[in-house]
């Protein structure tokens, strides 16, 4: 589910704007951030551990970077774990 999440988010923000509306493409990230922030911190820590995983084996540097920019972004690091 996590490797679905990701697929997803990684073409909603590398989406041209002909391929999607601007305006669509920050509703669903900052919605998928909203979500996130709603788990607990062992959830958190879960997805971090996966995302983490992702990253240490993608082989495409610009995936790469957004794996490993991820729970940053998606605010799995904000709060106290």
């Amino acid at each position: 589910m996590a490797e679905a999440l990701v697929d997803v988010l990684w073409f909603v923000e590398g989406s041209e704007d002909e391929q999607m509306d601007p305006d669509d493409a920050v509703k669903v990230l900052e919605g998928v951030a909203h979500l996130v922030s709603k788990l607990s911190n062992d959830q958190r820590q879960e997805l971090t551990g996966l995302v983490g995983a992702m990253a240490e084996a993608e082989s495409d540097p610009a995936r790469r970077a957004f794996l490993e920019g991820f729970p940053e972004g998606f605010g799995l690091l904000d709060g106290a774990y």
